[in-house]
């Protein structure tokens, strides 16, 4: 079968290649993958400056939707031809206080299915069966392929961040984290000041769109924020561009005893006015990946029609035109890109 594959560490070191078409093991489902996903996190595999552990050769693709086809041993042989998507953690030690605690993405031993495991970016995907999620009706192949990222907003705002009706917020970058993120705390009753740059416009209308109260793009955004703010200062801020000029914005204008969570990847070292959290003891937290519960609450949010998933998806292609899928999401032109790769997808898909 073709697949997208990360053959060596560093810059670039990707291209398709013809793979043989895996088995599940015990515990393990195989799934035919419908519908692949583009995350930020793929671009950083691209360039090499990933910081979640790899291993080579490998294929990427860890957003997906799809159909199982075979069950491994000691799995439930009712599950074929369920409709699913799944986890991206492959696996974990299951006794550290982590796991232990559900709290298995933060799990030192953890390896991920496209980084460590290969990935959805190809015709069929093994995950083992404790990772599955079934779409519910409502949910096509599409939406189930963006599973991932909104169990991630999930995580972020709902369980870190714990934003309250009447908040101002700070959602920083338009991208679709940001996106998801936004809509999030739009469900919680908050307002959201959504930034973001110039050349960002369709994805700054769409946030419109889908709730935003302020769009913020100035040359001297820290000024406008303060002022929609009435020089208070946002409740939290959520920083979901990966960038440092973001991250500082943030720390600048929340309040005194505000909430700041980091979702953005940096990819590098970036320099900080850390001073702001100690004179405004402020409370900070990472955002990475995603358990079972936002899985759950995520694909539950969808289908009810509180999150939503398709205005995302601005660009759909196949698995031969990877190049420029990869070129289109990171110009920023594209929302959210993904590979149409199975046969089976629904008509109104």
């Amino acid at each position: 079968m073709i697949a997208i594959v990360k053959h060596a560490p560093g810059s670039g070191n990707m291209e398709l290649r013809e793979i043989p078409e895996p088995d599940p093991g015990p515990a393990e489902v195989k799934i035919a993958v419908q519908v692949a996903s583009i995350c930020g996190s793929d671009l950083h595999i691209r360039k090499g400056d990933i910081g979640i552990p790899m291993r080579y050769p490998v294929v990427p693709g860890h957003e997906f939707s799809g159909i199982i086809m075979e069950a491994g041993a000691g799995v439930d042989k009712d599950l074929i031809g369920v409709r699913v998507t799944g986890e991206n953690t492959r696996s974990a030690c299951g006794k550290c206080r982590y796991c232990a605690s559900g709290s298995y993405n933060l799990c030192r031993e953890r390896l991920a299915t496209g980084y460590a495991f290969n990935g959805a970016f190809t015709d069929y995907v093994i995950i083992p069966v404790v990772r599955i999620h079934r779409l519910p009706d409502k949910v096509d192949f599409q939406s189930g392929a963006l599973t991932d990222p909104s169990a991630c907003a999930y995580h972020a705002v709902q369980e870190l961040t714990r934003v309250s009706a009447g908040d101002l917020v700070l959602v920083t970058g338009p991208g679709p984290m940001g996106l998801f993120c936004l809509q999030y705390v739009k469900a919680n009753g908050a307002k959201v000041i959504l930034t973001g740059r110039q050349k960002d416009k369709n994805r700054l209308e769409l946030g419109k769109q889908l709730g935003a109260d302020y769009v913020c793009v100035s040359d001297d955004p820290e000024r406008e924020i303060m002022n929609i703010s009435n020089g208070c200062g946002v409740d939290a801020a959520i920083e979901c561009s990966g960038a440092q000029a973001a991250v500082n914005l943030c720390l600048k204008t929340l309040r005194r005893e505000g909430s700041y969570t980091q979702v953005g990847i940096c990819g590098k070292p970036v320099t900080l006015d850390f001073d702001q959290v100690l004179y405004k003891e402020l409370r900070v937290a990472g955002s990475f990946s995603q358990k079972f519960f936002g899985w759950e609450k995520a694909l539950e949010f969808c289908a009810g029609g509180h999150i939503k998933v398709k205005p995302l998806i601005t660009h759909s292609f196949a698995l031969n035109d990877w190049q420029k899928a990869f070129d289109l999401f990171e110009s920023a032109e594209a929302i959210k890109v993904i590979f149409k790769i199975g046969d089976k997808i629904r008509p109104e898909i």
